[in-house]
């Protein structure tokens, strides 16, 4: 794993697993991992992306500013729209750990990812 800390932001409902769709997040958590470790850094409050069957432009644009730090945001689902939008600011949109615990998840990511 690389010396360089990286941050990753989670949506997560409760905490333990990657549990929330993105447009439905209210949060994301955000960690740090460096040189094996993995750390809550802390918790970031955003509005709601997804309203029903429309989403939200300014939601959108206050979430990519939020998480703009974080090489990748692990989602439970998330859709094609948003996963360009954050792929074109260089974050990894992954919901391949859907449901899954959030250090063990981020951990085998890092790892996978040469990170």
């Amino acid at each position: 794993m690389n010396e360089k800390p990286i941050r990753l932001a989670v949506a997560s409902k409760e905490g333990i697993a990657i549990s929330e769709h993105f447009g439905h997040a209210k949060q994301f958590w955000i960690y740090q991992l460096n040189a094996g470790t993995c750390a809550l850094l802390e918790k970031r409050e955003v509005e709601h992306y997804c309203l029903g069957n429309v989403s939200s432009a300014s939601a959108m644009d206050q979430i990519l500013q939020t998480i703009k730090d974080c090489a990748a945001v692990f989602v439970a689902k998330i859709g094609e729209g948003p996963t360009g939008k954050l792929r074109a600011i260089g974050i990894d949109a992954v919901s391949d750990y859907a449901y899954e615990p959030i250090e063990e998840s981020l951990r085998h990511y890092a790892r996978s990812h040469g990170l």
